[in-house]
């Protein structure tokens, strides 16, 4: 996929990747510390999951399509480096899910809330503080991402004063 309505897709796509991939993170941080919230989102926490994880080589490979059709420049290159290191927190964020979802459907499956008390607690601790890392590195990382990506593509390519006409009083 290159183009999508005569735009880069990259263009497109990367907006999916910013709302996908911190949303999930965010969800699997709250069913993982919050067992209810987790059976009720139920199978919505690994779908949301694998989209995010579908997402991100698609805007990749879309982003390596653009690459080679703008000029290379060294913030170029620093995005895509960044960009090609998403994919294995977006791995892990979906292993992660399903875990979790399916910690979640045994515990319901068996009629308790949780697993049995000597172990519940410490999984649900281990659960919380990897789940913790993860998304926190996830999201660091679609921050960095972005940030990179948008001095590749706008520094120097604008005025800092209006230009004129726009009616900006």
């Amino acid at each position: 996929m290159s183009l999508i309505n005569g735009l880069p897709a990259h263009v497109l796509l990367v907006h999916v990747v910013v709302v996908l991939v911190p949303l999930t993170a965010l969800a699997l941080v709250v069913c993982a510390v919050w067992p209810r919230a987790a059976r009720r989102v139920g199978i919505g926490l690994p779908v949301l999951a694998l989209v995010a994880l579908a997402t991100v080589p698609l805007t990749t490979n879309a982003g390596e399509w653009l690459e080679r059709h703008v000029a290379s420049t060294a913030l170029v290159r620093r995005h895509t480096e960044l960009g090609d290191g998403l994919l294995p927190w977006a791995l892990g964020l979906f292993a992660l899910a399903v875990g979790v979802w399916w910690v979640a459907g045994r515990a319901a499956a068996s009629g308790t809330s949780h697993a049995p008390r000597r172990i519940a607690l410490p999984l649900r601790v281990a659960a919380g503080v990897l789940s913790l890392a993860v998304a926190a590195g996830a999201v660091v990382d679609v921050y960095r991402i972005g940030d990179s990506g948008a001095k590749a593509a706008w520094q120097g390519g604008f005025s800092k004063s209006a230009t004129g006409g726009d009616g900006d009083d």
